[in-house]
C-alpha cells in the first residue's frame, strides 16, 4: 500500500501502520511512501497511478496534499470514481476491486466524523457561530460538502467564509456549492494577505470556527493569520494538521485562555482518514470496536509533540 504525500517519512503513520495491519490480520501488507512536490509535474502523478494500476502487488494508496492535482492528471486511468470523487474532483483513496482501479474521496466522510466529534449535535443552533475556512483545497471542499449534507439545520452554520490564494480552487468551490441544496450562505475571498484574514476573523460572531486548511505550518511556512489576529470569543480554532511547525496552532494556543478558545489539531481527522482508507484498500471493516482498538494502538505510539514556536 502506498502513501502519496510530500514528506511522508515524517508522518506518525509510519510507526502506526505496522501495528494496525497486525491487528487487522493483514501482516503481509507494508506501507511505502511516495513523496511528490507541491503542484508536481502531471507526468509524475500519472506515473504513480500507473504503478498502482498495473502492479499486481500494489493494493492501493492514501493520497494527501495532491488529491485534486493527481486526479486531474490521471483521471482516465481510473475505472470507477465514487460520487464524492466526481463532485469534489479529487481522490484521497486509490483501491482495486475485481481488476478495476477505483478512486474515492473519503474526506467528506472523515471530515464529517471529525467535525461531529468536535462540535457535538446542534452546535450552530446553540451558538449562532459561523465558519471561516482558510484554504480551499481538498479538505475544505470535503468539509463544505459534509456541512451542506447535514441532516439537521441545527448542525449547519448560517454562513461559511472561504479564503484561498488562487482563484481556480475558489471557482471549483463556487460551482460545487451552487449545485447543493442548502441554506448556508457562502462567501469567497481570493488573496494572500494575512492581515485581511485577521479582519475577517475579527468580524466573526462568538462561538465561530476558524480552520487552517492552507497547508501553511506543514507543507508551507508560516500561518494564514498574523500574531495580531484575534480569534472569536468562545470560538474554536481547528488546525488541519498535526505535524510541522504548526504556527496557526501556536497562535490559537496563545489566546486559549483570554478568548476562552477551544483549540484542536488534526489527530482525530488523521485516525478517521487513515482507517477509512485502509478499510477500502484492504477490504476490511474498521468501525465501532475495531476503530476504538486502532485508536488505542495509535495513542500508545504517542501523538506528535507540539514543536516550539520559531
Amino acid at each position: 500500500m502506498y502513501f502519496i504525500g510530500v514528506t511522508t517519512a515524517k508522518s506518525s503513520i509510519i510507526r502506526v501502520f505496522p501495528l494496525w495491519v497486525r491487528e487487522l490480520g493483514c501482516l503481509e501488507v507494508v506501507l511505502e511512501g511516495v513523496d511528490l512536490k507541491l503542484h508536481d509535474n502531471p507526468k509524475n502523478y500519472r506515473r504513480t497511478v500507473e504503478r498502482i494500476k498495473y502492479d499486481p502487488l500494489s493494493l492501493g494508496a492514501l493520497v494527501t496534499t495532491h488529491k485534486i492535482n493527481l486526479l486531474a492528471a490521471a483521471n482516465d486511468l481510473f475505472d470507477y470514481l465514487d460520487p464524492y470523487a466526481a463532485i469534489c474532483r479529487e481522490v484521497s483513496c486509490i483501491s482495486k476491486r475485481e481488476g478495476r482501479l477505483e478512486g474515492h474521496a473519503k474526506d467528506p466522510i472523515t471530515a464529517g466524523m471529525s467535525l461531529d466529534a468536535l462540535l457535538g449535535p446542534g452546535y450552530f443552533a446553540r451558538t449562532a457561530g459561523e465558519i471561516l475556512c482558510l484554504g480551499a483545497g481538498g479538505s475544505a471542499t470535503a468539509l463544505i460538502l459534509d456541512l451542506a449534507n447535514k441532516r439537521y439545520p441545527a448542525d449547519q452554520p448560517r454562513r461559511v467564509i472561504i479564503v484561498n490564494r488562487s482563484e481556480g480552487r475558489l471557482q471549483h468551490l463556487r460551482e460545487m456549492a451552487s449545485s447543493l441544496k442548502t441554506g448556508i450562505e457562502f462567501e469567497y475571498h481570493c488573496h494572500t494577505d494575512p492581515r485581511r484574514n485577521d479582519e475577517l476573523m475579527r468580524c466573526l460572531p462568538p462561538g465561530s470556527l476558524v480552520i487552517n486548511a492552507t497547508g501553511m505550518g506543514k507543507d508551507l511556512p508560516g500561518s494564514p493569520i498574523t500574531d495580531a489576529g484575534v480569534f472569536p470569543e468562545r470560538g474554536i480554532a481547528w488546525e488541519f494538521y498535526y505535524r510541522g511547525e504548526l504556527d496557526f496552532l501556536h497562535q490559537a494556543l496563545a489566546q486559549k485562555v483570554s478568548r476562552d478558545l477551544t483549540v484542536e489539531d488534526c489527530w482525530l481527522y488523521f485516525l478517521h482518514g487513515w482507517t477509512q482508507v485502509m478499510a477500502q484498500v484492504l477490504h476490511v471493516e474498521v468501525g465501532g470496536v475495531v476503530f476504538k482498538r486502532l485508536a488505542e494502538l495509535a495513542a500508545a505510539i504517542g501523538t506528535p509533540a507540539l514543536p516550539p514556536r520559531r
